[in-house]
């Protein structure tokens, strides 16, 4: 357990929170990756369902009726489903027997032989659930540099809050040797007034800063999926080294986890033409049906009227059985005329999304050299920022003992300081950039790793 300042430098208990922490926990409770996880899961149960469309239909029916079966003779057709199927004698009029019957059948339908529509219909399933996995990839990858990238921002935020605490505290030194030398009439009254003013502007400055780091924090905790916490102690390695791979350049590989997801929303177009292909040609099917029947009517009922029994275990009893094997084809002849057009439109999806991925190819390639830039100038003034620092130190310690002396003005001191303040808030980011644009390069050519990996060198 440290002691750190924090928020108006009141002391909190906290545990340093490294990088690495912060990226598990963010990959663990953030609920946009939880999400995409759970698209993936359904794109693997889906591949299985798929396979088990092919196997044969195999139904199982059993019912038990009670009802009169009068016939007539002529056409029929039962439109929407609605009708009964009583078979029975055409009478010369309407009776009211009735008896129990009963239908007990198998029935198997397999479509044996598609020209490949099975295939490919798991083909596709398999690079949905391919794309679904490459999309949790980059979500995750994308989230990692986020996450860096607001980690970063957030140690800057308080690396100036700090540097402005010491300005205020400099500004509340000098108000106090400057009211005290008034009081005692060794200088102008006025210049009292101008050190409260330099006091209260260092003040406002230094609440701006407090307000921009509680921000930066409030940023760090959504994303890691912890918005209630907020009081972070964070790993100085970041301002007390720079990486060490600063001139080695990278170009964007195609297995960049943002372009592997965009050639995958491709792969999916391209398996779902092949899979429309396959709908334009017939389907060949086997199919068997074995059915047992059971009446309460007897087989000379057309001449007796009498010879019926309305018990139920008559009625339901299987006395009649037939049995039926065949093979069959179905096509419908038009399909292919619909089938050419959407097979037009997925051909035109593909391009479409080949469009995209080379649109995204070209941003990255553009961010790396961007990123090649912004390192080599975080560099550089990672470089010069001791030089200003020592120089407005100098500056300030000088105008200082001058104006003590009685030998420059109030106004040169607090130029000084203001110089001061600003060269400390730029040495204190400079360490921040150059990991920042390693971070940049990092995301533009798909590799974590090339951040990571610094931090244990």
């Amino acid at each position: 357990m440290l002691t750190i300042f924090i928020g108006q430098h009141s002391i909190v208990q906290s545990q340093i929170l490294s990088l690495q922490e912060a990226e598990d926990a963010a990959l663990k409770n953030f609920n946009i990756i939880k999400a995409k996880s759970n698209y993936a899961h359904a794109s693997q149960a889906v591949i299985a369902q798929t396979k088990r469309e092919a196997l044969p239909n195999l139904v199982i029916s059993a019912q038990q009726d009670y009802g009169t079966i009068n016939g007539q003779n002529g056409p029929l057709f039962g439109f929407g489903g609605y009708g009964v199927a009583s078979s029975g004698p055409s009478l010369p009029a309407q009776n009211w027997n009735a008896a129990f019957g009963a239908l007990y059948l198998a029935n198997i339908h397999w479509e044996f032989f598609a020209f490949g529509r099975v295939k490919e219909r798991v083909k596709t399933a398999e690079s949905v659930f391919e794309r679904d996995n490459l999309d949790l990839r980059q979500e995750q990858f994308r989230h990692q540099v986020k996450v860096a990238a607001a980690y970063l921002n957030l140690l800057a935020a308080q690396r100036i809050t700090r540097s402005l605490q010491n300005n205020l505290d400099r500004a509340d030194t000098f108000r106090l040797v400057v009211t005290t030398r008034a009081v005692n009439g060794l200088i102008a009254g006025v210049d009292s007034s101008l050190a409260n003013a330099e006091f209260s502007a260092a003040k406002i400055a230094l609440l701006r800063a407090q307000d921009a780091e509680q921000q930066k924090a409030s940023e760090l905790a959504v994303i890691m999926g912890t918005p209630e916490k907020l009081d972070f102690l964070l790993d100085t390695l970041f301002i007390t080294k720079i990486p060490a791979v600063i001139g080695d350049s990278v170009s964007v590989p195609q297995n960049h986890p943002v372009l592997a997801y965009y050639g995958s929303r491709i792969n999916v177009s391209d398996q779902q033409r092949k899979y429309i292909r396959t709908l334009q040609y017939p389907a060949f099917s086997i199919f068997s049906v074995y059915q047992t029947r059971g009446s309460g009517f007897r087989p000379d009922y057309a001449n007796d009227q009498t010879a019926y029994h309305p018990q139920y275990l008559e009625g339901i009893k299987p006395v009649r059985s037939n049995y039926l094997v065949g093979i069959g084809v179905t096509w419908n002849i038009t399909t292919p005329l619909r089938v050419h057009q959407q097979l037009t439109a997925q051909k035109f999806i593909s391009e479409a999304l080949r469009n995209e991925y080379e649109q995204v190819v070209q941003q990255l390639t553009a961010q790396q050299i961007l990123a090649e830039t912004k390192l080599k100038n975080a560099v550089s003034a990672y470089l010069e920022a001791p030089v200003q620092v020592k120089a407005a130190s100098d500056a300030y310690l000088q105008k200082s003992v001058l104006y003590k002396n009685g030998l420059t003005t109030i106004v040169d001191v607090t130029q000084a300081l203001y110089a001061l303040s600003r060269a400390e808030t730029d040495r204190d980011i400079a360490y921040n950039n150059v990991w920042q644009a390693l971070l940049l390069k990092a995301a533009a050519v798909g590799d974590f790793g090339l951040f990571m990996n610094e931090l244990e060198n």
